[in-house]
């Protein structure tokens, strides 16, 4: 546990920015976190992506994704919410990533870059080139061979570019690290990656955000409900 809670330090503002209107993070105070894995859920525009983008920068890691020492920029597009929390950290973790799905194709980039330099880099992710691979295998070509026992990883959205078999692939790799002190954060609508047991799940929403269990979430129960009745649950939504 490298990471241990979440909180607030808000500034007066002259002009409210655009992450203080969403009301969960306008409202947040302090997340505790008490497990090695945490994920945060939620529709779109509830702030996933922005908080954990927040915390990967906070905690000194690229805003477009990557280890601690990738600096590229395509756009600087990330919020200033990283400079308006506290991380509560403990120790040093063995290494470090931010995964961004809709960045990764950049990552990729600059690692290919990097390798130009080193010759040795490509080692760290399997040996092969991430642009030679399909995004699916690429990303796990990143859990298998880049992720490693005491590291920090956070994910944005990691399920992206996974089938539901390479989703449980993922969990499986996952239950390995932290076995071995990995940590992860992970903003995700997977109800297959939510299923982590003795994840801490966060809810975020209109009125906040709140700690809950996972058949409570959103994503399990519509999902249970298509799957166990798929032509009804279509049929209600053409009529």
């Amino acid at each position: 546990m490298f990471i241990k809670s979440i909180a607030s330090n808000f500034k007066p503002h002259e002009a409210t920015p655009y992450y203080m209107k969403i009301p969960a993070i306008k409202k947040l105070e302090r997340i505790d976190l008490t497990n090695p894995v945490t994920i945060i859920v939620g529709e779109n525009g509830t702030g996933k992506s922005t908080l954990i983008e927040a915390i990967a920068v906070n905690y000194g890691l690229n805003p477009e994704g990557g280890g601690k020492n990738f600096n590229f920029a395509t756009k600087h597009s990330h919020a200033g919410l990283y400079e308006e929390i506290r991380l509560g950290k403990m120790g040093v973790p063995s290494d470090t990533f931010f995964l961004r799905a809709e960045g990764f194709y950049n990552v990729a980039t600059e690692i290919e870059r990097l390798n130009a330099i080193d010759g040795r880099l490509l080692n760290s992710y399997g040996g092969k080139s991430l642009h030679d691979q399909s995004h699916g295998e690429s990303f796990l070509a990143l859990l298998k061979y880049r992720f490693r026992a005491k590291g920090l990883y956070i994910l944005d959205e990691p399920e992206s570019a996974l089938s539901p078999m390479r989703q449980m692939s993922m969990i499986v790799r996952i239950n390995d690290l932290v076995k071995r002190g990995a940590q992860f954060i992970i903003a995700t609508h997977s109800p297959i990656i939510m299923a982590y047991p003795g994840a801490d799940i966060i809810q975020l929403n209109d009125d906040g955000y709140e700690r809950i269990d996972y058949r409570e979430t959103e994503h399990y129960i519509v999902t249970k409900a298509f799957i166990d009745k798929p032509e009804k649950m279509i049929e209600t939504l053409l009529e």
